[in-house]
C-alpha cells in the first residue's frame, strides 16, 4: 500500500526573506508526494524584503493543515515578535505540525512563541543574538548549519535553508534520493550539521565550540 501524500506548509509574512522561501522549496518541490502550501495572515501577495511578492494561497488561520511548517526569516520578523496574534496562530499550527522547520530568525519567531522552549536551536549567525534573545528557555547553538531537536529544525542564516532542507528530504525520501538532487541541481549540499564558519567569522566562538548536534 502506497505511503499516504505529505504536506508541507510556508508561512509568509512582509519583508520575509526570498531565499529562506525559495531555496528550501526548490528542494522539496522535487519530493514525491509532497504537497506545497503557501499561507499568510490573509490570502494573496505577500512582498519579500527583497522586493518580489509570492502568493499566500490560504490563510494561516484557517487554511489545510499540513504536516510539515517551514518559517523563514526576513526583516518581517522584527515586528512579528510583537504581534500576540500571530504567534497564537503560528503555535496553533506548529503544535500540530509533525515537523516544524525554520530558516535564518524564523527561530526567533517560534522562540518568541514559545514552542522551542526546552530545546536546542540555532538560527542567523550574524543576527544571534537577537533571535536568542526571544527564548530565555532555548538552548541556543552558535556553531551549527543546522539544529534537529525532535521536531523542530532549525537552520542558520539564508543559504544554510537549503543544507537543512536536503537533510529533511533524505529522512522524507532517503539519503540516496537527498544527494542524487543536490547533484541535479548542481548544489554543493553541506551536509555536515556541526560545519558552520560563519559562527567564527561573525565572533560568536570562545575557547570551546557548543556541541551542535
Amino acid at each position: 500500500m502506497p505511503a499516504p501524500k505529505k504536506s508541507l506548509g510556508v508561512v509568509l509574512f512582509p519583508r520575509f526573506e526570498l531565499l529562506d522561501v525559495f531555496g528550501p522549496l526548490e528542494m522539496f518541490g522535487y519530493v514525491p508526494d509532497l504537497e506545497i502550501v503557501m499561507l499568510a495572515d490573509e490570502a494573496g501577495a505577500v512582498r519579500s524584503t527583497q522586493g518580489p511578492s509570492a502568493m499566500a494561497e490560504h490563510r494561516l488561520a484557517d487554511g489545510p493543515q499540513t504536516d510539515i511548517l517551514l518559517v523563514p526569516g526576513g526583516l518581517g520578523t522584527r515586528a512579528l515578535v510583537d504581534d500576540a496574534a500571530f504567534l497564537d496562530r503560528l503555535r496553533d499550527r506548529a503544535d500540530r505540525a509533525d515537523l516544524v522547520l525554520s530558516v535564518c530568525t524564523g527561530s526567533g519567531l517560534l522562540a518568541r512563541a514559545g514552542l522551542l522552549d526546552g530545546h536546542r536551536a540555532t538560527s542567523n549567525k550574524r543576527a544571534f543574538a537577537w533571535a536568542s534573545a526571544q527564548g530565555s528557555d532555548v538552548t541556543w547553538v552558535k556553531e551549527a548549519r543546522w539544529v534537529w531537536d525532535e521536531k523542530f529544525v532549525t537552520s542558520s542564516g539564508v543559504a544554510a535553508g537549503i543544507d537543512m532542507a536536503l537533510a529533511v528530504v533524505g529522512r522524507l525520501a532517503g539519503d540516496e534520493f537527498a544527494r542524487s538532487l543536490a547533484d541535479q541541481t548542481e548544489y554543493a549540499w553541506q551536509s555536515d550539521a556541526s560545519r558552520d564558519p560563519f559562527a567564527r567569522i561573525h565572533g560568536l566562538l570562545g575557547d570551546e565550540p557548543d556541541d551542535p548536534r
